[in-house]
Parts: C-alpha cells; sequence; structure tokens
C-alpha cells in the first residue's frame, strides 16, 4: 500500500503536522510505504486557467516538481491531505497543489454546466484531516464538499473519509494536558469546564487518526471511519 500524505501545516510542531505524523505512524506500522509532501516547501507553481490541459492531457506549466509530484499522486493508492482550516478553507500552499489537480480532468462547457472526465478513472482512497479553532465542524463544510466534489469526479469508486479537530487553537494544543487546556482557555475567555471533554475528545482523535493510519496500511484491508 502506497501513501502519500500532503502537510499543508506552516508549522511543523502543529496540531496538523501532529496529527498526521499520528495518522502516518500507524501506517507505517500496518505495513504501508508513506511519503509526506511539505506543502508549502514544494515548488509548485499556481494554477493559470490556461485550460491546455484539454488539449494535452497534462498540465501545460513547466519549471517546477509538478510533473514528478503528479506521478507520485497517480500511483498512490490513498491520498492524504491535512490541513489546519484557515478562514473556512485550506491553506494557501496546499490549495494551490489541488488547483493543479485540473489536469487530471478533461472539463468541457455545456448548456447546463460543466462536464467533467478525468484522463482515468481513479480508484483510491482519499483521507481528509482538519484542524480548526472553531468549536464547529460546520466551519470546514466548504473544504469537505470540495472533497465530496473532486473525490467523485475523478471516479465513482473513490472513497473519502473525514478526520476533523474542533477548538484547537494553539500549537500542540491537541496533546495539552486537562490542567494546561484549562489555563489555556482561561486566557481564550472560554469556559474551563470545556477542559476535560476537550483533553478526552483529543486524545480519542489522535487514537483515530493512528487507527484510520494503521487500518490504511494494511494491503487490501476495509477502509472504514
Amino acid at each position: 500500500m502506497n501513501i502519500l500524505a500532503f502537510n499543508g501545516s506552516p508549522r511543523r510542531r502543529g496540531n496538523t503536522s501532529l496529527l498526521l505524523h499520528e495518522l502516518l505512524r500507524g501506517a507505517c506500522e500496518g505495513g504501508a510505504e508513506v511519503e509526506e509532501v511539505i506543502a508549502e516547501e514544494i515548488n509548485i507553481k499556481s494554477c493559470r486557467g490556461c485550460l491546455r490541459c484539454n488539449v494535452l492531457k497534462r498540465c501545460a506549466i513547466r519549471g517546477d516538481d509538478w510533473p514528478a509530484l503528479s506521478s507520485r499522486i497517480l500511483n498512490a493508492d490513498v491520498l492524504v491531505f491535512a490541513s489546519p482550516v484557515y478562514f473556512h478553507h485550506l491553506t494557501s500552499s496546499l490549495k494551490r497543489i489541488l488547483d493543479r489537480f485540473r489536469s487530471f480532468i478533461n472539463v468541457q462547457i455545456t448548456e447546463h454546466g460543466l462536464s467533467h472526465t478525468p484522463w482515468h478513472i481513479w480508484s483510491k482512497k482519499f483521507i481528509l484531516l482538519l484542524c480548526m479553532g472553531s468549536s464547529d465542524e460546520a466551519d470546514a463544510v466548504p473544504v469537505i464538499e470540495l472533497f465530496k466534489f473532486m473525490t467523485s469526479i475523478l471516479g465513482q469508486n473513490n472513497k473519502l473519509v473525514t478526520l476533523a479537530g474542533t477548538r484547537l487553537a494553539v500549537t500542540n494544543q491537541v496533546i495539552m494536558r486537562e490542567e494546561e487546556l484549562q489555563s489555556l482557555y482561561a486566557r481564550l475567555n472560554l469556559p474551563s469546564y470545556l477542559a476535560k471533554n476537550d483533553f478526552l475528545e483529543n486524545q480519542k482523535l489522535i487514537r483515530k487518526c493512528y487507527d484510520m493510519g494503521k487500518n490504511a496500511g494494511r494491503m487490501n484491508c476495509q477502509f472504514q471511519e
């Protein structure tokens, strides 16, 4: 099982990175081959909307890492996208990579909208891992809806699972002890009673990431939430 993970966090020890690395640790222990791509460190230019990929069946942009990266994307069995939620969406570095996925698809204007036809029908597993400062998972809906759309047009056999952590506002918060959360919440003007349940929920999320990775790493495994 080949797993390619995109880390959209600008912080190497942020909540997103910590949870992603827990997922990848599980994947490695499950026997997967794992590769992590740091979105802001890879040389990927922005999509120009030139539409030449409709003719070339590949991206027309040259002089960056996309040709090699796109090959690794196509060869992966599982794609992981990990990002903090910034203004209800992905970080700009990860969105820049996602925009280049346009080159995997022929897009035709029709009388009633757009018709999307992938050059190759995908059958992959997708994991979307999101961290947000908000207390409400609904703030991540724009990202989730984008991935539902993208995975559906790339192939009906694609499987998407979302893991989301809420009320994660500061670096390392997901691994803080209950007492540390209480102190943090006092500074954030949040009720201290939230700390006990949030500590338990954070521990549950860490374990869920590990289990998700280990499950995804097993060859021919049943992919479940």
